[in-house]
């Protein structure tokens, strides 16, 4: 099986957003994991202030698309090229699997937004810091041959 990273916002956006209702936003980037010419995992980002950028995640269930080199170029994307000091997420309360997924990653839940979910629950926001970061490359601000 062939497996590629992309780069397509639109299309990204697409598959993200049958899974996690994000808007679309100007300036949106879309980084797609491609199986087989069928995307089985999107990241996107939005809401970059030259400090942090938001991620939206959205992946096929299980962890047959965890591939470390898309992982990497997840976070050498926000922490490299654009420079930011951190990564936003935030994931609804009652989405267990997907705080698992992010505390698995290494976010750290930062606020609580009381109330603030689609299903009227909590929405749980959570933060990477660059310097805690365990994906990037040690010479992580050279350019990464891809």
């Amino acid at each position: 099986m062939a497996t590629r990273i992309i780069s397509d916002p639109a299309r990204v956006w697409a598959y993200v957003h049958e899974q996690v209702p994000v808007p679309v936003v100007a300036g949106m980037k879309g980084l797609g994991l491609e199986r087989d010419g069928e995307l089985i995992a999107g990241v996107l980002y939005e809401g970059y202030n030259r400090v942090n950028v938001w991620m939206h995640v959205a992946a096929v269930p299980g962890r047959q698309w965890l591939n470390k080199q898309y992982l990497r170029y997840c976070f050498y994307y926000p922490f490299v090229e654009l420079n930011c000091r951190r990564v936003g997420a935030y994931v609804d309360a009652s989405n267990t699997d997907s705080r698992r997924f992010v505390e698995h990653l290494g976010f750290e839940r930062e606020a609580v937004l009381k109330g603030a979910a689609s299903d009227g629950g909590d929405v749980w926001v959570y933060v990477m810091w660059r310097e805690k970061c365990r994906f990037l490359p040690e010479q992580c601000y050279e350019p990464m041959d891809w």
